[in-house]
């Protein structure tokens, strides 16, 4: 009887989400699992965009049902894909993200250096197989795409997975902007399987540039809005400035948490222990040791921590050209005057830098269109495509950042 309880979610964006299997109700019950509810999909967005405060525990079960569509669609197309096989494609993407930290790709290899939160996710994947008996290795196999049916993968992981297709509905849904709205459901009615890759029907071609040309503009539109990637670069300079200043018998820097740890004795090793300590983590740890550090007595701490807290960011700026050097060089000067500090420090008052976008990887991942007559072509190829000329292109844009 066991096998039969089953209950139903209600998601602002899809509506009801029905989970049914034991071992995605024992994966959701996990405190690793338990813990994204308490990071934020989007880090910094909601300073600007203020609904956007979804957590990658609403990602993640979106992702899910998207992944149960995909599986039924494929079916419905005569795709073998057993019963294990969708249990574990979908326990691999209910546990994608399950490596991000506090404010996801905000404080990436920040908190915890050197660490990627793909290899993360892989890692407390791995814990949390041995928790659960053994039951995740084939979840773990299509993760890693070290399984037989290179699609299955591709589903979680590959330029049009069922991840991006959530976190662009999702985001947009939230954020109350329309730019990353795309035909998921279309999408998904055109999935194929062709010689063991994923593939889009012919008819899918269009909806899979408004994806992509979704994906641009939510790029610039939201993720890096300039007050967004403002915030997110004080963030990090804050956490750069308290590894700079750290010493073990500060007690005001501590924040008797796990970040004290990774701060400040973090060898780059993760065990289980050091594991354990990293899933304690999440946004309000973050949040309560900005609180502390505003009451720092290193200036330039307290400066952006008691800054960060009330939203006065850095002022900032983005362009298609690089900055004149003399006059960042005239900004800094003016930024060190105005707060009573030199010249050696300003890189956390005002600080340059880069950021890009690539709309299509042409490289590792390909999106290919099944023609009628069973020829293949990738999409950057196709003759009538809407975009195809600059596909691949990276747009690079300069950015600077400022304390007024």
């Amino acid at each position: 009887m066991a096998d039969l309880k089953r209950k139903i979610i209600n998601d602002p964006v899809y509506g009801f989400i029905t989970i049914n299997h034991p071992l995605i109700f024992d994966i959701i019950a996990h405190p690793y699992y338990q813990r994204l509810r308490r990071i934020k999909q989007m880090a910094m967005a909601q300073l600007v965009y203020p609904g956007a405060v979804h957590t990658r525990l609403h990602h993640s079960l979106g992702a899910y049902h998207l992944m149960g569509n995909a599986v039924n669609e494929l079916r419905s197309k005569g795709i073998d894909i057993t019963v294990d096989e969708e249990i574990a494609v979908k326990a691999a993407i209910l546990l994608h993200d399950v490596g991000h930290g506090p404010f996801s790709h905000a404080l990436e290899q920040v908190v915890v250096q050197g660490v990627h939160h793909e290899q993360l996710s892989l890692q407390i994947m791995e814990k949390m197989n041995r928790d659960l008996n053994g039951q995740l290795s084939l979840a773990i196999a299509i993760f890693t795409d070290q399984y037989h049916k290179p699609f299955l993968h591709q589903l979680i992981s590959g330029q049009l997975d069922v991840d991006r297709m959530d976190y662009l509905s999702r985001d947009s849904f939230f954020c109350g902007v329309s730019e990353g709205v795309i035909g998921y459901d279309r999408i998904l009615k055109m999935l194929m399987v062709h010689e063991g890759q994923l593939m889009i029907e012919e008819k899918g071609i269009y909806s899979v540039e408004k994806f992509l040309v979704a994906r641009r503009q939510m790029y610039w539109q939201v993720y890096l809005h300039k007050t967004v990637l403002a915030a997110e670069k004080m963030l990090v300079k804050i956490l750069e400035r308290v590894r700079e200043i750290y010493q073990p018998t500060d007690t005001a820097l501590q924040t008797q948490s796990a970040i004290d740890f990774f701060l400040g004795g973090f060898a780059g090793h993760m065990n289980d222990d050091t594991l354990d300590l990293f899933c304690s983590l999440d946004d309000h740890d973050i949040m309560h040791a900005l609180k502390r550090w505003s009451k720092h007595p290193d200036a330039i701490l307290s400066l952006l921590c008691t800054r960060f807290l009330n939203r006065q960011l850095y002022k900032s700026r983005i362009q298609a050209e690089p900055f004149d050097p003399t006059w960042v060089k005239a900004k800094e000067k003016e930024v060190a005057e105005k707060f009573g500090i030199g010249l050696a420090p300003i890189h956390y008052l005002c600080f340059t830098g880069e950021a890009t976008n690539t709309l299509y990887q042409t490289v590792d991942e390909r999106i290919n269109i099944l023609f009628r007559d069973q020829t293949i072509k990738d999409i950057s190829q196709v003759d009538n495509a809407l975009i195809h000329q600059n596909l691949s292109a990276p747009v690079k844009k300069n950015y600077i950042c400022l304390l007024t």
